[in-house]
């Protein structure tokens, strides 16, 4: 089993309480009072929990930005659609999952993550060949909240959007073309399937194809775009909104 070394308070705190993968032993700075509940947490759960010093924690994360705390556990528990579809029905909601068309950049994935998770995303799907997976850094941006969401990877981002329609869920893609039409001028109330592409390159050609709506955030200062994350920040909430804020 590939070990990862997940780091930062937040961070180990959610792992702790997602319970999403195995996890083996929580490393403390010596010397950190603060990190007692922390301790307190691991060792309910069965976990030993070992002091160190600041550079040993720093070796095992790979970061200097630890804040004296590294939690030793198994890979990330990838989901599949099949789930997330059923968590939506569990709920008794329409599905609403995100769906990362090649997006990279740990920072732009995690940050993205923390909002999906805000906004009670079912579940999130990218692409398991030429996309990134789920690493510590993600989970860091992401500030612990990918340990409680279901994330798929899957082998064909476009037939799974095929899947998707033909279970009846509408798929909404950020756009900067013509043709997209500006946010407020479609009814996000409905089973929803948000696509953000490339933070360069947009979506690629066939997974705007399959996309029954494209939407752009509209604009009013001098920059003409807006970053990916917060680009797909800005829609998943205005489709939560449009549902009422159900589960607020």
């Amino acid at each position: 089993m590939t070990t990862e070394y997940l780091y930062r308070r937040n961070v180990v705190w959610e792992a702790l309480r997602a319970h999403r993968r195995p996890l083996e032993r929580l490393w403390l700075q010596q010397g950190g009072k603060q990190l007692e509940e922390l301790a307190a947490n691991a060792r309910r759960q069965g976990l030993p929990v070992e002091s160190t010093s600041k550079a040993r924690l720093t070796q095992l994360a790979g970061d200097r930005s630890h804040q004296g705390v590294v939690l030793e556990a198994g890979p990330y528990a990838y989901s599949s659609v099949e789930s997330m579809l059923a968590r939506a029905a569990e709920q008794q909601e329409p599905p609403l999952l995100l769906l990362l068309d090649l997006l990279h950049g740990p920072q732009n994935i995690g940050t993205l993550l923390r909002t999906a998770e805000a906004c009670g995303v079912h579940g999130i799907i990218i692409q398991d060949r030429r996309a990134p997976e789920i690493t510590p850094q993600v989970v860091r941006y992401s500030a612990g909240a990918a340990e409680h969401l279901l994330i798929a990877q899957v082998t064909n981002l476009v037939r799974t959007m095929e899947d998707l329609k033909e279970a009846d869920v509408w798929l909404v893609g950020l756009d900067l073309s013509p043709q997209a039409q500006p946010l407020g001028q479609i009814d996000l109330n409905m089973a929803s399937g948000i696509v953000v592409g490339h933070e360069g390159r947009g979506m690629r050609r066939l997974v705007r194809e399959r996309c029954d709506f494209l939407v752009r955030i509209p604009m009013r200062g001098q920059v003409d775009s807006l970053n990916a994350a917060t680009a797909g920040a800005v829609l998943l909430y205005a489709t939560w909104q449009a549902r009422g804020f159900i589960g607020a």
